[in-house]
């Protein structure tokens, strides 16, 4: 009815994905896609898992690594002398500045 308004619906495989939290999303590729363009495994949209077409068995998660917080990763990247020595540059640079900032007032 509507083909003149919209034009006309390309044809469309469904696939469905499910997730280790029973989720499942069926997601639509155009028919011409090649079967080697379609992933394997897509992140569910409700829980971030990994999703994967086999119902009885979805893909499991490696590992679960907590949350790590800005600190954790700064901490991964730099020694304990290295930050000793940002540290020290960031306090005299304020020094620095706070001493200007009287000179002009």
């Amino acid at each position: 009815m509507g083909e003149r308004d919209r034009g006309f619906k390309a044809e469309r495989i469904t696939i469905n994905y499910f997730c280790i939290n029973a989720h499942v999303q069926s997601i639509a590729f155009a028919a011409t896609v090649e079967a080697e363009e379609i992933p394997l495994e897509i992140d569910c949209p409700n829980c971030g898992l990994p999703a994967g077409t086999d119902k009885d068995n979805p893909p499991q998660i490696a590992k679960h690594e907590p949350y790590k917080t800005h600190l954790a990763y700064v901490k991964e990247r730099r020694t304990e002398d290295e930050a000793k020595q940002l540290l020290e540059e960031a306090i005299e640079s304020i020094r620095e500045r706070r001493a200007r900032a009287a000179e002009t007032n």
